[in-house]
């Protein structure tokens, strides 16, 4: 995302080809893959354009060639094509401008293995231009340098463009509705790396968080125990806080969701017996209940005073 956001403001392009309608930067006028317009209303005039051809397949990349061979800006991120990372033209009409090692690139499928080092996998990177094109030596050192940065993490996108805010309004966040949520929102995660656990919190509307190391060898660890407890330290920072917000809570653990929900609701007889983490399970549950007869307090003081200003 990062790289592309670069490219897009030093390169001034409206148009992108290449990913999915979920994965393109909103920040794009138009998108499409090959012949097909994903949104956006094409124009007469060709626009300045990124390509991302690795995120192309074969029928589309045919169908974009045309195109390309006609026309003189646009500008192509992909990765060596030769054997051996050795460089070789996406196209005939084409010239490198600038290429550098990858440090971040996430292996295809890496989710798949839910191997952490696949995250990490190295991959080299290119920039191609028409060879009827010409750009200004500054611009391809701005490329080279977004090209070489040494970010671990991409930065997601948050602008206020309209059509920023309508991707994100289709997203599974936005039709949670949690960027337009009054309350508080907290992404929690943990990780188990070697018997040595790890979780922490971050509150998305104050933009801090908090984390810890936990775990002793006789309490046992667990990828599933680390993420206990990141949901557990956020929801010990809300009760923290005094205005008592609703809270909404991103979790990535389906261990804590299905152990959560089996107290929530009626006609359930849930038991800590067996359950390995109990002690942290039982925090929880714990804090939801103080959070749940706070809500049922504030409800009660709340319909007390509309009595007394209706005059009842």
């Amino acid at each position: 995302m990062e790289i592309t956001t670069d490219i897009e403001k030093i390169f001034q392009a409206t148009k992108y080809q290449g990913d999915t309608a979920i994965t393109i930067p909103p920040f794009f006028q138009n998108a499409g893959r090959g012949t097909e317009r994903i949104w956006g209303e094409e124009t007469a005039n060709p626009q300045p354009m990124v390509i991302n051809w690795p995120g192309l397949n074969d029928k589309e990349k045919t169908e974009l060639i045309p195109t390309l061979s006609t026309t003189d800006n646009w500008i192509l991120l992909t990765h060596p094509q030769g054997a051996s990372n050795k460089s070789q033209p996406p196209l005939g009409e084409s010239q490198r401008i600038a290429r550098a090692d990858g440090k971040n690139s996430r292996h295809k499928g890496w989710w798949r293995e839910g191997k952490d080092e696949l995250a990490t996998h190295s991959m080299t990177t290119e920039v191609w231009i028409s060879t009827r094109g010409w750009i200004p030596e500054a611009i391809r050192i701005a490329i080279q340098e977004a090209l070489e940065q040494e970010n671990t993490k991409d930065t997601p996108s948050f602008g206020r463009e309209d059509l920023e805010e309508i991707h994100r309004s289709g997203t599974e966040a936005g039709h949670l509705g949690i960027y337009n949520f009054s309350g508080s929102v907290y992404a929690t995660d943990g990780s188990n790396n070697k018997g040595v656990m790890g979780a922490g919190f971050f509150q998305l509307d104050e933009h801090r968080g908090g984390c810890c190391q936990l775990g002793r060898g006789e309490e046992g660890n667990s990828s599933n125990r680390a993420e206990l407890e990141a949901a557990c330290l956020a929801l010990e920072d809300s009760k923290r806080q005094q205005d008592r917000k609703p809270v909404i809570l991103l979790s990535d653990s389906a261990c804590f969701l299905s152990s959560s929900q089996k107290w929530t609701g009626e006609g359930k007889s849930p038991s800590m017996h067996g359950n390995p983490d109990a002690d942290i399970m039982r925090d929880i549950v714990q804090l939801l209940l103080e959070r749940i007869i706070q809500g049922a307090q504030n409800e009660s003081i709340f319909r007390r005073s509309c009595r007394k200003t209706r005059g009842c």
